[in-house]
């Protein structure tokens, strides 16, 4: 069962929003809501505060005048990941662990290789052998112990679990602790201070371990207890998938309150291809709280994704951004997301990685 943390919101209600304006622009200016006691510092390269862009080219396309992209390509190691693996590794060193341990299908590694770099902490990075070479590579550059396990990143959830337990690393697994949400949760907190505390109606997400969706979700309820934003007003939330990796997906078409795994997993999206996320009912409770959406995208049109974002608005876009855009796509044909609503789509990471699948 995930472990959430929490915090005496009543306590912080006389924190006023008004004060960040003065803060770092980082992921920590909302330290009082992060997993930091008193006196202590973060394991920080400057993660956060990524751009909200207006994405007016593309939106005319699309005929949606209020599209926004929320680039996440621009944190250190060029993706999200980086938020959850500060906050985890920030935690990790502060309670004392010397060694960590991650399964990982590219981002997250590269992460945690980095951060815990930067911590003085040695890092465990265990991936499907199959892994693009850019992601073996960047773990290599931060130092870190890499193994390449047959089959996915379930798989090499199972060898880290084995020999974690067996050496005394920290396991910093999607989930299996609870402060890569408290990380990932920063971008519900961003783009609810760059829009002027004023949510959009749809946040579409590509989701893979699904912490990110988690995370906002979490963070909105924060902000509500906070009376920071109106407690009443959310977005509906759209978790993006993987036509050849989609259980959360299927999980929500078919009513159930998990997800089976997914057989045979299979996308050019290393990101989405989690058979199973530990935290899927969590995801799904999002999803259906919110009154949103869950859509698969094949590969072809994730890449078309891609190109688009990159063409129209100079953003490097993963496939998983890619794979974003394309629900948008769905979503408006379906006659669920308007031209007068705000929408913000989230790009993941950076196309670098990936250049390959745009051959």
């Amino acid at each position: 069962m995930p472990l959430l943390a929490r915090y005496d919101l009543d306590a912080l209600r006389g924190w006023s929003r008004d004060s960040l304006a003065t803060r770092e622009r980082s992921m920590w200016r909302y330290r009082e809501v992060m997993p930091l006691l008193d006196g202590e510092s973060p394991i920080t390269l400057g993660e956060g505060w990524t751009p909200l862009i207006h994405a007016a080219h593309l939106g005319a396309r699309l005929g949606l005048s209020q599209l926004y992209v929320k680039d996440e390509s621009l944190n250190p190691t060029n993706s999200f990941k980086a938020r959850g693996l500060s906050a985890a590794v920030t935690r990790a060193f502060h309670l004392g662990a010397t060694a960590l341990s991650i399964p990982t299908a590219g981002n997250a590694g590269n992460a945690m290789a980095a951060y815990a770099a930067r911590a003085g902490l040695e890092a465990n990075v265990f991936m499907p052998r199959d892994v693009k070479t850019p992601f073996i590579r960047e773990c290599e550059l931060y130092g870190a112990n890499i193994t390449l396990v047959d089959g996915l990143i379930t798989d090499a959830g199972k060898m880290a679990a084995e020999l974690g337990k067996t050496h005394g690393w920290y396991d910093v697994s999607t989930l299996k602790e609870p402060y890569r949400i408290e990380g990932k949760k920063t971008m519900g907190y961003e783009v609810a201070e760059q829009m002027d505390w004023t949510l959009p109606d749809w946040i579409i997400y590509p989701t893979g371990g699904g912490t990110g969706m988690v995370g906002m979700w979490k963070a909105f309820a924060e902000m509500s207890a906070l009376g920071w934003i109106d407690p009443v007003r959310r977005p509906h939330m759209v978790t993006v998938q993987a036509a050849g990796c989609a259980p959360i997906v299927r999980a929500f078409d078919t009513g159930t309150e998990k997800a089976e795994p997914w057989e045979a997993a299979h996308t050019i999206a290393d990101g989405l291809r989690v058979p199973r996320a530990i935290g899927d009912f969590l995801v799904l409770r999002a999803v259906r709280e919110s009154g949103g959406a869950a859509v698969a995208v094949e590969d072809a049109d994730m890449v078309a994704g891609m190109r688009d974002l990159g063409s129209l608005e100079g953003i490097s876009a993963a496939p998983e951004g890619g794979a974003a855009l394309h629900a948008l796509r769905v979503l408006i044909a379906a006659g669920r997301i308007e031209p007068h609503h705000k929408v913000v789509l989230y790009n993941t990471g950076g196309a670098l990685k990936y250049l390959d699948v745009l051959a």
